[in-house]
C-alpha cells in the first residue's frame, strides 16, 4: 500500500478529514452491460427525486465544497466531480462512457458525493502521496481537459508532481484498457462517515466487473 499523508494546510482547513484508499489488482474492459445497467437505474432515481438545486446541499458534496472556498478556489467555477456528475444527469446528458474502471468509480462517486481519485497505481511516481493545496502555475494536465489550473485546489502529489484533485484527476496517471491495479481514494472532506461504506462499495463493484478479489482497504488521517 501507500504512505498517504495529510499536510498541515489541509488539517489547518479541514481538521475532520478523514480518507480511505481501496488498492486492488484488476481486469480492465471497454464496457460493462452489467454496471451501466446499474448507472442507468441510479441515473432514473436521482432525476426522478432530485432538484437541480439540492445537488450542492449533499452532505459529501457540500463538505467538499466548503473545503474548495476555504483552500481559495470557487467551487461554483471549479465543480467538484461528484457534484459535476449529478448536474450532467439532471440535465439529461448521458455519462461518457470510457471504460469500466473509470465508469466504476464514476458511478461510486454519483451515488456518495464523494470526488473519488481513480489511479492506474502503476503510474504512480513512489510509495508517498501527499494532500496539499495546488499553488500558482503547478503544472497540472487535467484528464480530457488539457492544463487545469490547480492553484486553491486540494491536490495529492506523488514523487513527481500532482495526480489527482476532487475536481480532475492527471492524465499521467490515469487509468486504461491496460491498467491492471488501481488506488482509488475516497476524500471524506465531511469526516469518516460514509467512508467505509463507499469503500465497500468500490470493491463490490471490482468483485463484479473488474475480475477482482476487491483489494485492501486503507484508512487515513
Amino acid at each position: 500500500m501507500y504512505n498517504i499523508k495529510i499536510s498541515e494546510e489541509i488539517k489547518k482547513i479541514c481538521p475532520s478529514f478523514k480518507g480511505v484508499a481501496v488498492y486492488a489488482e484488476v481486469i480492465n474492459t471497454t464496457f460493462s452491460k452489467g454496471l451501466w445497467e446499474e448507472i442507468d437505474e441510479f441515473t432514473q432515481e436521482l432525476t426522478s427525486t432530485t432538484q437541480t438545486d439540492d445537488i450542492k446541499l449533499q452532505y459529501a458534496i457540500a463538505a467538499t465544497r466548503e473545503a474548495y472556498k476555504l483552500c481559495g478556489k470557487d467551487p461554483s467555477r471549479y465543480r467538484p466531480s461528484a457534484e459535476a456528475l449529478r448536474r450532467r444527469l439532471m440535465k439529461g446528458i448521458a455519462l461518457y462512457q470510457i471504460d469500466t474502471l473509470v465508469d466504476l468509480i464514476n458511478l461510486v462517486s454519483l451515488r456518495t458525493g464523494y470526488s473519488i481519485g481513480g489511479f492506474d497505481a502503476d503510474k504512480i511516481q513512489g510509495n508517498d502521496l501527499k494532500l496539499g493545496i495546488g499553488r500558482a502555475e503547478e503544472p497540472f494536465e487535467g484528464i480530457g481537459r488539457g492544463v487545469l489550473n490547480i492553484e486553491g485546489l486540494p491536490v495529492y502529489r506523488d514523487s513527481v508532481g500532482g495526480i489527482g484533485t476532487p475536481t480532475s484527476d492527471n492524465e499521467r496517471t490515469k487509468m486504461e484498457l491496460e491498467t491492471r491495479h488501481i488506488l482509488a481514494i475516497v476524500n471524506g472532506y465531511s469526516g469518516e462517515n460514509g467512508l467505509k461504506e463507499a469503500a465497500e462499495m468500490i470493491q463490490e463493484l471490482l468483485r463484479k466487473y473488474a475480475s477482482s478479489d476487491g483489494g485492501v482497504i486503507q484508512y487515513f488521517e
